[in-house]
């Protein structure tokens, strides 16, 4: 496969992803609930990291790959 630049579908959906964060970021500012948003925030980037090492935990002893 050749490397196409340009606009691809992950780099447009990276964009809106990143797009919708920041949107969400104003308007907990707005609501007054930023502590809130950066909680969830946090707690959603160590689950996903806790859940990602048991998986890979789970693959080694299951020989899965």
């Amino acid at each position: 496969m050749r490397n196409k630049k340009g606009l691809s579908i992950g780099k447009t959906r990276s964009a809106l992803y990143k797009t919708a964060k920041i949107l969400g970021d104003i308007n907990a500012i707005k609501r007054g609930t930023i502590g809130r948003r950066v909680t969830h925030r946090v707690s959603g980037k160590i689950s996903a990291r806790l859940l990602s090492k048991f998986v890979r935990f789970l693959s080694k002893i299951l020989k899965l790959k």
